[in-house]
This record gives C-alpha cells, structure tokens and sequence, in this order.
C-alpha cells in the first residue's frame, strides 16, 4: 500500500505502540491524526519528534461527546489501539477497564468518521486459560482479567459490525511487545532499568513462558493489514512470533545482556492466582495472508532496547541531566 498523503487516524496515539505505529506512518508519508487524552507535549513525549507533523485530537472516547469533532470527517485507515492497557491493575480498576476497553470501541465504531479500513487492536490475554500452546484463532477464548474481558468485548463488537454492516474491520491480536518508550510497568523494560541502577530483582519461580515481539515487527504487521486488498472475512489474526521464554531465563538474560550487579531473587514472589503458564502465538495465518515474519530476532531487540533504556537513565535519572537542572 503506498501511504502518501493517506488519512490516518490513530487512537491511543501517544501510548506505547501508538506512538510507534504514528512515527512509522508519518515516515511513510501518511497525514496522521492521534487522538490522545491531552493536547500537550509534556504529557505526550513519545510523539515529540513528530509533534509538528501530526494533527493532534484531544478527547476519550468513553465520553461520546468526544466524537462529535469526527462528524463529517473521512480517514482511509483508523488503527484504534485507545485503552487501558494493565492487566494486573485492572482487577483494582473494573470499571475503567471494562469502559475504556469495551464501551469506548463501541462508541467510536457507532460514532466514527467514514474510513476506507478499521484496525481493531485486540490482545492475546483474550486467550486467557488454554489446554494447548500455541494459541491459534480458533481456540476458543477464555480470558482472566477485567483488561483481557474488555478487549475481548470491543473484538466482538468490531466482529459483529464488520458481519452486520459488512464495513472493512479486522480484528489482529498482537502478543506481548517490547521496546523503546514502553512504560516501566511492564516487564522488561522494569527488569533493565533495575539491572541498569543495580536494584534487586525479585520474581516468582519464573517457570512461566510468554513470547516476546521487538515493537517494530508488530508495526510491520500492522500496517501490512491496513494494506491488504480485503480484510479476512469475520477472522481474527495473531501477531506473534511463535517463540516462547520462560520468566526466569528472560531475567538471566537481561541480567547479562546490562551487564548488571543486581542481586536476582528468582521465587521471592508467590505465583499470581490466576496465572497463564505458557503463552505463544500460532503465528501460521499471518504468514500465510500478509506475507509477515519478525525482521528483528529477540535478541537484536533486546540489543536495542538495553541500549535505549541506558540513555533514557542519562536523561531521567542522573542529577547532572540537563532536564534536571532546568
């Protein structure tokens, strides 16, 4: 797909994978509108190198008011990765997730502007509890948290729009994803900053396996779907990379790779009630319709997130940062 001059909205713009999918888009020519919960470059620092490039929208879609400055507006593709996005949090915030997650895509696919593709951002912790790795598309999902409820409930309203209204919607699950800018409550980039500043790590037995995907190939994904000629019909698409690593091995390894002093204490934390034990993609049918395999192994992006992470140290932690001295 050529994405010159291609009207692009992007909700949850300034999260995680927003940000990174919008740097791509502008990269690629792409007029690009985020729509974020703030007009504010302080509050958005992960689209800073694009500030001036982008239309910046401000609103939440749990509030319908939030829509009406869609009204008469026209986008060739909406990626909507708009949510709250912590599982374990979620179980303390049931009804923001539920709201954020479920309601808010309701809303803007009832109240959206006309678009020409309609990406809907699921998740694999839809997958919940399942007898057989990996997870393919038509297992049947059984999530466990009010987080993996919530996506769950927005992929089924999108699946059933796209069935009613035959509109171009898919639905792509993407799989745990890591990267420069991604939050510190996620679990790698809070294993390198604690190897980085020589903070003990404490973990369960880390028995426990999931996949990891260098932010870049899930954008490669994604905007591989916007592209195809027609979305699946009524078919959900997973981006992983088939490639699991247990917890505890995943710690070892960012303990070497940071060149760290932390002490490790591996099975200093009680597993997690509700535990998922092993995680990995089927990642066969996105192969097979986009054409997608992961272009940056694990390693290499473990390489550059560790590598991302000790500048970002320079910048936020040490008192001689010039953003410190301000």
């Amino acid at each position: 797909m050529v994405w010159k001059d291609k009207r692009v909205l992007v909700t949850g713009g300034a999260g995680f994978i927003g940000s990174h999918l919008t740097k791509r888009l502008v990269r690629l020519g792409a007029r690009v509108s985020v729509l974020v919960k703030y007009r504010s470059i302080i509050d958005n620092v992960r689209l800073s190198p694009v500030w001036d490039d982008i239309h910046v929208l401000e609103g939440d879609l749990r509030n319908i008011d939030s829509l009406r400055q869609f009204r008469d507006q026209s986008y060739d593709t909406v990626f909507h990765l708009a949510a709250y996005n912590h599982v374990g949090d979620s179980f303390l915030h049931v009804n923001e997730a539920l709201l954020s997650n479920a309601v808010a895509t309701a809303n803007l696919l009832e109240f959206a502007p006309e678009f020409g593709r309609f990406v809907y951002i699921s998740s694999s912790e839809v997958y919940g509890y399942q007898t057989a790795v990996p997870f393919s598309e038509g297992f049947t999902p059984f999530p466990i948290s009010p987080y993996a409820i919530g996506k769950y409930a927005g992929e089924l309203y999108a699946r059933m729009k796209r069935h009613v209204t035959n509109q171009p919607i898919v639905c792509v699950r993407p799989f745990n994803t890591f990267g420069p800018y991604q939050s510190e409550r996620a679990v790698i980039p809070e294993l390198i900053v604690r190897c980085l500043r020589g903070l003990p790590v404490e973990t369960t037995e880390g028995i426990q396996t999931r996949e990891f995907n260098y932010v870049d190939n899930i954008i490669d994904a994604f905007v591989m779907v916007a592209g195809m000629s027609a979305p699946p019909a009524d078919q959900v698409v997973n981006i992983g990379s088939n490639r699991e690593i247990a917890i505890r091995d995943l710690v070892r390894r960012i303990h070497e790779a940071t060149g760290s002093k932390s002490e490790l204490r591996i099975g200093h934390l009680p597993n997690r009630p509700t535990e998922i034990w092993r995680m990995c993609a089927d990642n066969e049918r996105a192969v097979e319709l986009l054409g997608w395999t992961p272009q940056v192994t694990f390693e290499e992006g473990l390489e550059r997130t560790v590598a991302w992470h000790r500048r970002y140290l320079d910048v936020f932690h040490q008192p001689r940062s010039a953003l410190n001295e301000l």
